[in-house]
């Protein structure tokens, strides 16, 4: 796979103050740096829902339920009424109305949608999380709340859809929108704008293995890929300057039954709002597939 670039001007900052003490931190303890760094890389930022998405979270049944395996509670919105479902799934720092233009498209088309605020996200409780945890909750929503017809995912929301279709979430298609990759690289990423040694990335994912007793690698996106064989479609953005488009190309060339579209010029964000891109995932759920 191609070594990734990313456009640290347009991607997002960390703040001065955090980079300085993290950088104090470092000077200090090598080990305290590891817990420091670990401790911001899964805390998320519970942002105030924007009022452009006021009318879904207005309009769904929400409901606060436990996912036993991780032993946390997370806030579902279920959105619409009828008996093809669609599972969504947010990114990180992101809210269970995230992909609210899409839902809405998904209501015209006849589905309903079910998301959820993840672990720590939104109004689910709790300050820190993981994408494990992302993936046990995509899981319990189905026992709870499925079968779905397919699932759409966002960035984190999109790694985690595919892994949890690996690990059995029975659907008809996916569609993956500005999806990470590789956990590594992930991790690298954090660290390097965190301006700290790079070896510290490799001691963040030892710490999380330890902590969560998974292989963190095991979650990487391609990985996955390799083991779906449902139809996937994969969106990306050239300009996503937060997650780059060879993420995109390498998901896809793994994928066993993938379809790509590339757009430009809409970033990690506005392509959730984009009409072409939401035209083709309503083809894509509804198994048309024209490209």
């Amino acid at each position: 796979m191609p070594k990734k670039t990313l456009n640290h001007k347009q991607s997002l900052k960390i703040p001065k103050l955090i980079l300085l003490f993290s950088k104090v931190i470092a000077s200090i303890s090598p080990k305290l740096s590891v817990l420091f760094s670990a401790k911001l890389f899964t805390t998320p930022i519970k942002h105030k829902t924007p009022k452009r998405e006021l009318e879904m979270e207005s309009k769904s049944i929400q409901k606060l339920i436990e996912i036993p395996s991780i032993n946390k509670k997370v806030m579902v919105y279920e959105y619409g009424k009828s008996d093809q479902k669609i599972l969504l799934s947010h990114g990180w720092s992101g809210r269970g109305t995230h992909l609210f233009k899409i839902a809405e498209e998904l209501l015209k088309a006849g589905f309903s949608t079910l998301s959820f605020d993840a672990p720590a996200h939104g109004k689910s409780p709790g300050r820190t999380t993981i994408m494990s945890e992302f993936v046990e909750t995509i899981l319990e929503m189905e026992k709870q709340f499925g079968p779905f017809e397919a699932a759409v995912g966002h960035s984190l929301g999109g790694m985690s859809l595919l892994n949890a279709t690996q690990k059995g979430l029975a659907i008809h298609s996916l569609v993956i929108i500005g999806s990470g990759n590789i956990v590594q690289d992930i991790l690298d990423d954090f660290v390097k704008k965190l301006e700290l040694n790079p070896n510290t990335s490799t001691k963040m994912r030892l710490y999380f293995e330890k902590k969560y007793k998974v292989e963190m690698d095991d979650y990487s996106a391609y990985r996955a890929a390799m083991e779906v064989s449902i139809p996937v479609l994969v969106i990306h953005d050239k300009n996503d300057f937060e997650v780059p488009v060879e993420a995109a190309n390498h998901i896809h060339k793994h994928l066993k039954n993938g379809k790509l579209f590339v757009t430009e010029g809409l970033g990690h964000r506005k392509i959730l709002g984009n009409a072409e891109v939401i035209e083709k995932v309503i083809e894509f759920v509804q198994q048309k597939n024209v490209f």
